[in-house]
């Protein structure tokens, strides 16, 4: 191998074209490609931000031509040469490079590699697991690195943008109390304090709103945060948020501050103007026509109330669902009668995954003729209320969903994201932004026997429903709103709770004691009791973000060193036993087994 020398890189490998014809360059980089024709030995290497053909011709230097014949895939090279436009015939526009190439006259070979576990010069199927356990082989990937460099270009447009806008970087502490509510929490054992745990932070809700009641009032922080839960696409055990809070502001403010910064984002990264005001719709219309409160709305499939029609029919599913307090809804896949049997078998045990007993569709043929396995129990006259409902028509096909509120909501809710992937109709090219507005403050969780917080114990409940926290937690609404883009909750936040009384009593309708209440918030409490501003923020899932942007379906491949499924890295091999000496120091029983 040799030494760097005297070279020293003057372009990167995407910066070459014919302005810098007759240049002398200096270009460093890992051979991405060799191609030898007739003597003459062309490579395309491959740096950060791109590629750049370099050539090796015996009659411009035959010893580094004769060197050059060792090069093999992915060696590390410095070049020195002239830029020199390409023949007529060999540039490629493709290439942001194309209508150039460097005629090397010195070659330095830095370092060589063993053959990648699998190409990084072309799409192949690649296990996630290997990608992961060679992690430094695929952000080598073009496509890879301009993630993390378009990840780079957005985190500095949204600090530039809160700096601009008064807000202060503050940190918070990564090693803090276990406050349970919600997902679980990672836990890190004390030394010095036996039998105590820290906990790593799930959001620095807390600490941003001690900030708030501390005047500091325009906090932010791009900040790593923790979730011990089970993972999907969008979900990582540590994934990183844009954290924000302000003092003396209501939800238009906040909305207005959140909206300018979306709009400055999408500007400087896919050079796209997003306009405010984006739209808005309350928690009650986004459950009733999307199914979920984190509405797709590039698409139609709206679901259709059909409850009180279901409630006068003879099809007994469809009536027990109405007579029980339950619901019957239907969305109208518009032109898709020509689905095969087999076709809807897939889509009644998709339906199934998600709570369904079965799935009941109908096919309306010429003349409004149903052709369904339900058809026998509906009156002409209740086909025709259903068909007028769903705007019904020759070569529509329906699909029912009649069971509790929230099961019709979960089924229906993905059914119709479903049908869109198989139509076609989710175009990554589409950006949809919608605010989600007055959702309740509670849920009723069946299995705790108790109310849960909808979004978490410090969302401020709307004024004039705070007299019902005692007599009736599940009629009383909040001051908090998601910002849901193409169907992914990016954001969510709230109007904070800054009266210690109200904070007090929203605990009491979780059933949370005052003893508990002390022991996991007493510093909170307390702190309210000193003066503390009216208050809100809103926290961003950045990774979740980036996934949209730059269209990518994992976030995985927006995080520079990302877990698998089961929260693992393949490439340090973490989580992984420890010396039973760490454990006896940590306080923790050496002997446990699996």
């Amino acid at each position: 191998m040799d030494s760097m020398g005297s070279l020293r890189r003057t372009h990167h490998c995407n910066e070459l074209g014919s302005q810098q014809v007759g240049e002398s360059v200096t270009l460093m980089g890992w051979v991405l490609r060799r191609r030898d024709h007739g003597g003459v030995i062309f490579i395309d290497l491959r740096d950060r931000e791109g590629i750049t053909q370099v050539v090796f011709n015996p009659e411009i230097n035959p010893e580094v031509h004769a060197k050059a014949h060792r090069l093999r895939s992915e060696w590390v090279l410095g070049v020195e040469g002239k830029v020199e436009p390409r023949p007529g015939d060999m540039a490629n526009p493709k290439l942001a490079t194309g209508e150039i190439e460097v005629l090397v006259n010195e070659l330095r070979i830095l370092n060589t590699s063993e053959t990648p576990p699998f190409p990084l010069d072309e799409e192949s199927e690649v296990s996630d697991n290997l990608r992961l356990q060679y992690r430094y082989l695929d952000l080598r990937k073009p496509e890879m690195a301009q993630n993390l460099i378009m990840r780079h270009q957005a985190v500095q447009e949204i600090r530039s943008y809160l700096n601009d806008n008064g807000f202060l970087d503050i940190e918070t502490p990564m090693l803090t109390k276990s406050t349970p509510e919600g997902a679980r929490d990672y836990l890190v054992p004390s030394r010095v304090s036996a039998g105590k745990f820290y906990a790593l932070p799930q959001s620095p809700q807390l600490f941003k709103q001690l900030l708030m009641m501390s005047g500091l009032d325009r906090y932010y922080q791009i900040v790593k945060c923790f979730r011990d839960e089970d993972l999907r696409a969008d979900r990582q055990p540590e994934f990183t948020q844009i954290d924000m809070e302000m003092s003396f502001v209501d939800e238009e403010q906040i909305i207005e501050i959140v909206e300018g910064m979306i709009g400055r984002l999408f500007k400087a990264t896919l050079d796209l103007d997003v306009a405010p005001p984006f739209a808005r719709i309350s928690y009650d219309e986004a459950m009733g026509r999307f199914g979920t409160d984190r509405p797709d709305t590039r698409f139609g499939l709206e679901l259709i109330d059909l409850t009180e029609i279901a409630a006068a029919c003879e099809f007994k599913v469809f009536r027990g669902a109405a007579d029980s307090g339950g619901t019957v809804r239907a969305i109208n896949a518009k032109g898709c009668a020509t689905f095969t049997r087999k076709e809807l078998d897939d889509l009644t045990e998709f339906a199934i995954q998600f709570g369904a007993k079965g799935l009941a569709w109908v096919k309306i043929k010429e003349g409004g003729e149903w052709q369904s396995p339900i058809a026998k129990f509906f009156s002409d006259e209740e086909k025709a209320k259903i068909a007028e409902a769903l705007g019904a028509e020759t070569g529509d096909l329906l699909f029912f969903g009649a069971d509790r509120l929230s099961i019709v909501f979960q089924v229906l809710g993905e059914l119709r994201v479903e049908l869109a992937r198989r139509l076609e109709l989710l175009d990554k090219a589409v950006f949809n932004f919608v605010w989600v507005t007055d959702f309740p403050l509670v849920e009723y969780d069946e299995k705790e026997k108790r109310y849960q917080a909808l979004h978490h114990p410090f969302t401020a409940p709307r004024e004039d429903d705070v007299e019902k926290l005692e007599s009736d937690p599940g009629a009383v609404y909040s001051r908090a709103y998601d910002l849901v883009l193409n169907g992914t909750e990016i954001g969510g936040g709230s109007i904070r709770v800054h009266d210690s009384e109200v904070q007090k009593r929203v605990l009491s309708a979780l059933s949370i004691s005052s003893e508990e209440a002390d022991e996991k918030f007493g510093f909170l409490l307390k702190a309210l009791e000193y003066g503390a501003p009216p208050h809100g923020g809103i926290a961003f899932g950045l990774d979740r973000l980036l996934m949209i942007i730059t269209g990518n379906d994992s976030i995985r491949n927006v995080i520079a060193f990302p877990k698998t499924q089961k929260a693992s890295c393949p490439l340090t091999d973490a989580p992984s036993p420890v010396a039973r000496r760490q454990l006896t120091e940590l306080h923790l029983r050496p002997d446990w087994k699996e």
